[in-house]
């Protein structure tokens, strides 16, 4: 059964204009044993750009949940016994505790630890632990060309691929535009290799032998002809490039600043608490 009164509601709700509120109640949608749900709520779990429609059947359906787990709330707040509802009382505690501290160091690590690291401060880093940076994949540079087996020109593109002059690669460039299902030109970054030969119908027991003996790889289905250019590649098992690990690099010694900066806070405040003779010892041998 629809409810006029939450149609009625919706309407406003969804209505481009607004009607400022004229006292603290004027939000409300809906009251349920106490609770109040306003508008804003409802309003702020709707997703922008869906029809007039689906935001009045999103909206219903909101509010009906609601007013279920406000219904079920009620009627388990009356029927728990003493010992589980001390029990919930004590877990709610301690996760607010726990929530609480959590908000407050993270804001102290935004406010003091997420400075700006260097580059010379990561490069240091990298040069101290680059034998433990170690690839657990290939790494190429190079391009990867899809296009249709039936595009003009296909042979020209065949040669192009294999040059390294900048004329080349104009005429690759500009022939993609038109012609190329996928046009990727990574010459100047390293790239994980099994992301670029996945788009390629071709199996591979061994990529380390594979990249030793292969610069080009030209390879054709009923559809599409898939070049590959290998200009230079790191086999697994390598030292991972600096370029290449430096995210990695910076999320870790973010969380070592982080690591480093909490238990610094810890210490220091719990030194000043005891000293300050804000916790007391008691001895149970007394």
């Amino acid at each position: 059964m629809r409810y006029c009164f939450i149609l009625i509601a919706f309407v406003s709700l969804l209505c481009s204009c607004k009607k400022e509120s004229v006292n603290k109640d004027a939000d409300v949608l809906v009251r349920v044993k106490g609770f109040s749900l306003s508008r804003a709520e409802i309003d702020k779990q709707i997703p922008t750009g869906i029809s007039h429609a689906d935001s009045l059947l999103m909206a219903e359906s909101l509010v009906k949940k609601w007013i279920n787990d406000v219904l079920i709330y009620d009627v388990a707040s009356r029927n728990l016994g003493k010992e589980e509802k001390d029990e919930v009382e004590k877990l709610v505690e301690e996760y607010r505790h726990s929530l609480v501290n959590y908000r407050y160091q993270e804001q102290l690590v935004r406010e003091k630890v997420a400075a700006k690291l260097s580059g010379e401060e990561k490069m240091d880093y990298y040069k101290q632990n680059q034998t433990k940076f170690v690839l657990d994949k290939a790494l190429i540079k190079g391009l990867f060309l899809k296009i249709p087996v039936d595009a003009p020109a296909l042979s020209n593109v065949k040669q192009w691929y294999k040059s390294t002059s900048e004329s080349a690669l104009e005429k690759i460039e500009k022939y993609s535009i038109q012609n190329a299902v996928t046009y990727d030109y990574f010459c100047d970054k390293w790239t994980d290799f099994d992301q670029v030969i996945e788009n390629v119908p071709i199996h591979i027991n061994n990529v380390n032998d594979f990249l030793r003996s292969n610069h080009f790889l030209e390879i054709s289905d009923s559809s599409y002809c898939y070049l590959l250019n290998i200009r230079e590649y790191l086999p697994m098992g390598s030292e991972a490039p600096y370029d290449y690990i430096e995210p990695h690099i910076v999320e870790m010694m973010t969380n070592k600043r982080r690591i480093d900066f909490l238990k610094k806070f810890e210490k220091e405040l719990y030194n000043d608490a005891v000293k300050d003779g804000d916790v007391e010892f008691f001895d149970k041998s007394d």
